[in-house]
């Protein structure tokens, strides 16, 4: 442990080291940085139960311009972290889900995350 750091924040910072090799090691091709905010921004809407559309996704102006985004939610779809589901009223809207590829992500970064919090307590 660093000197200068508390047990939580430590256990934060080992956390995103995991993290990092998790993500280095089990997503081909990898994810850079914005796709995993990208990711992350989507899955959190997903699991709330309110899927983002691809329109709302693409007004996330901090992670990129619209066509950026877009360009992003294409590459995500590609290597099929998401899929998009249409709206049965009007098919023109778009909502973006995580498949079970994205789901075996994040539960590996849930296996990393409870083992650095299991060793945060002790």
């Amino acid at each position: 442990m660093h000197p200068n750091t508390t047990p939580l924040a430590t256990a934060y910072l080992r956390f995103l080291q995991i993290s990092k090799a998790v993500d280095s090691t089990n997503q081909k091709p990898a994810l850079d940085a914005n796709e995993s905010a990208l990711l992350d921004a989507l899955a959190v809407h997903w699991f709330a139960g309110s899927p983002l559309t691809v329109m709302q996704a693409m007004g996330l102006t901090r992670l990129g311009s619209p066509a950026t985004v877009h360009r992003r939610i294409a590459r995500l779809r590609k290597i099929g972290m998401v899929t998009t589901d249409e709206d049965a009223n009007d098919t023109r809207i778009k909502r973006l889900v995580l498949t079970p590829t994205a789901v075996t992500h994040f539960e590996k970064l849930g296996e990393s995350l409870k083992s650095v919090t299991g060793s945060a307590m002790a």
